[in-house]
Order: C-alpha cells, then sequence, then structure tokens
C-alpha cells in the first residue's frame, strides 16, 4: 500500500490542561471526562498561533472524543485563524480507560504495592475493571492503519498529506510504542506535556521521528506545580 509519491506528516498535540490535572492527587484523569482549565484554553490558542506562524496547513484534523481533547481542537483552530473548520472526533483515541479509579485519589488506589506491580508489569498491567496499556496500542494503532497510514483513499491523493491528531498522554505513548518500537520502560517516563507537539513523518521507508514533547510555545503559561515538582496529568 505504501507508494513512493506519497507521504503523511503527523502532528500528535496532547490536550490542554484540564480540571483533573489541577486537582491534587487525583487519579481518574485517565478516565474522567474533565474539561479544560482557562490556561488549558490557552495552551490550545498558543499552539495554534505557533502553527499559523510555521505556515502548517492539515488535509486532516482528528480528536479524540471526549471533552478536553475536543476543546483543544477547536482552540488550536482558533489559534490559528481558521474557527470552526470540520474536525473528525474518534472513539478509539481516547485516554486509557480505569473506571474503578474514576474520582479517587492515587493515594488510594496506587499504593506502594499497586505501583511495584505497575512496573513490573508495564504496558500489561491491568487496573480493576480498566485496559492494559496494550490494548490502548491495539485499538488506537489499528484506527491510525485503517483510517490513514494503510488507507488506499489517502493514496490516491500524491503528495505530502499533514495530519492533526489530538489526544491523551497514555495514549500517546501507546501509540509512540507501536511506532518507535521504543522500549515501554522509557516511554512511561517520557514527558509529553499539554498541548505539545510530537511530530511523526510516514512514507516509502516507514516511520520517521522529527520530535517529541515540544512545548516551547507554551511555556510563558507555566506549567503544573504540585509537591515541589512539575507534573503534567493524563
Amino acid at each position: 500500500m505504501i507508494h513512493d509519491n506519497v507521504e503523511f506528516d503527523f502532528y500528535f498535540i496532547r490536550h490542554g490542561e484540564s480540571e483533573s490535572n489541577v486537582t491534587p492527587g487525583m487519579a481518574a484523569g485517565e478516565n474522567f471526562d474533565a474539561p479544560m482549565t482557562l490556561r488549558g484554553h490557552k495552551q490550545a490558542e498558543a499552539t495554534g498561533r505557533r502553527l499559523a506562524a510555521e505556515g502548517v496547513k492539515f488535509k486532516k484534523i482528528y480528536s479524540s472524543s471526549l471533552a478536553r481533547a475536543v476543546q483543544t481542537t477547536e482552540g488550536v483552530l482558533r489559534g490559528m485563524g481558521i474557527e470552526g473548520t470540520e474536525f473528525e472526533k474518534v472513539d478509539e483515541i481516547i485516554e486509557k480507560q480505569t473506571p474503578a479509579w474514576r474520582g479517587r485519589l492515587a493515594k488510594d488506589v496506587m499504593p506502594v504495592e499497586v505501583r511495584l506491580t505497575m512496573a513490573e508489569k508495564g504496558k500489561w498491567f491491568k487496573a480493576a475493571d480498566g485496559e492494559t496499556s496494550r490494548w490502548v496500542e491495539r485499538r488506537a494503532s489499528n484506527w491510525l492503519e485503517d483510517s490513514i497510514t494503510y488507507n488506499s483513499a489517502w493514496y490516491e491523493k500524491p503528495g505530502t498529506h499533514t495530519i492533526a491528531i489530538v489526544s491523551h498522554g497514555d495514549t500517546m505513548r501507546a501509540l509512540f510504542h507501536y511506532i518507535t518500537g521504543m522500549d515501554n520502560r522509557l516511554l512511561t517516563r517520557t514527558s509529553i506535556f499539554n498541548c505539545s507537539i510530537s511530530r511523526f513523518k510516514f512514507g516509502k521507508n516507514g516511520w520517521h521521528v522529527e520530535s517529541i514533547n515540544d512545548s516551547s510555545h507554551t511555556l510563558a503559561l507555566g506549567d503544573i506545580v504540585r509537591e515541589d515538582r512539575v507534573v503534567q496529568g493524563f
């Protein structure tokens, strides 16, 4: 299916700061459909202004169907000066789901023994009735292949297709594992800040990494500081 005259230029954008990101000790950022904060909206618009300044024009825009990702996409479009542009909402790229942890504090659901198990099992760790990171990778990568990289419709249009995918921290890590084969233990330690841009290209020679977690456009808006460390939630 891969052709010499077609290339994909992917911009993976994490959602802006959400209410669950700024709730101390909250473990439910993975599955709670939290709206964005005021700073989150500003981060999204700053992302859009950067993309516009760089002359980026998207052929297609996809967003997770969760509220914080949809609001981020709308903010990015405002920042780019193309508010109202249509985009597709995708259930397959929502955040990892752990319903039993919804609305609960991390200290209650992730004591030391649970954290040790998480470290041991990595992408195979499953919380109660939730998903493993491997399941997230499977659903997200299947969607990516079926809808874009191995979809014949795209290959009827020669050239570079620039595509935005607005999603979530753990889902993006799962996709990056699929793309790069990077060790899962390293990926779990890879920061993906709110409204950061991670850029990958896909063409006749497969995948190529351009950048991961570029958040230079939001530095002026500050970071979430919790317990004397910089934290970016789910």
